[in-house]
């Protein structure tokens, strides 16, 4: 049970943030796949770069395949939703960021569960809740994908207006 409410934890957690500060869902998904790219790419040559960037011992300790990857996987997200706080207005805009939202919740946790410490994934992925979740993942990440591609292409720059428009001669 208690894995269960961590899943939904984990899940929720995004939704909300994105919805209470009006987040552009559908940059945080990219963020989440920007994340999940450096996971892949960037986690071997993890050691290299921590002591290039930091000389606490603290962090030098860390293991590639540990919190080090889950870090690479989150700072982006976190980034991203930090720069685009209040970025999403209009009522219709905001109804279909909630729909990308949850989207990115689920493949969020497609993605950070793995990465959690052993014990807690492996309670994770025997819940029941988990089994449902994964046994649809190719659903999820193609339809929040695509939803988020819609997402953008909706969000096309605004044409000037007034005197900041064309000169006409």
């Amino acid at each position: 049970m208690a894995s269960a409410i961590l899943l939904l934890c984990i899940i929720l957690l995004p939704i909300v943030v994105i919805l209470l500060f009006k987040i552009n869902a559908s940059l945080v998904f990219l963020s989440i796949c920007l994340g999940n790219l450096l996971t892949q790419f960037v986690a071997s040559t993890a050691n290299p770069l921590k002591r290039f960037f930091t000389s606490s011992p603290v962090i030098n300790e860390l293991h590639p395949n540990d919190n080090w990857k889950l870090l690479l996987l989150l700072v982006p997200v976190i980034i991203t939703m930090l720069a685009m706080l209040h970025s999403v207005k209009g009522n219709v805009l905001k109804i279909f960021n909630g729909i990308m939202a949850l989207g990115a919740g689920l493949v969020g946790s497609l993605l950070v569960v793995p990465l959690l410490p052993t014990a807690t994934a492996q309670s994770i992925v025997n819940s029941a809740l988990w089994v449902q979740i994964a046994n649809h993942q190719a659903t999820i990440v193609s339809l929040s994908a695509a939803l988020c591609l819609i997402g953008l292409w909706l969000q096309k720059a605004k044409k000037p207006s007034g005197k900041h428009g064309k000169h006409t001669s």
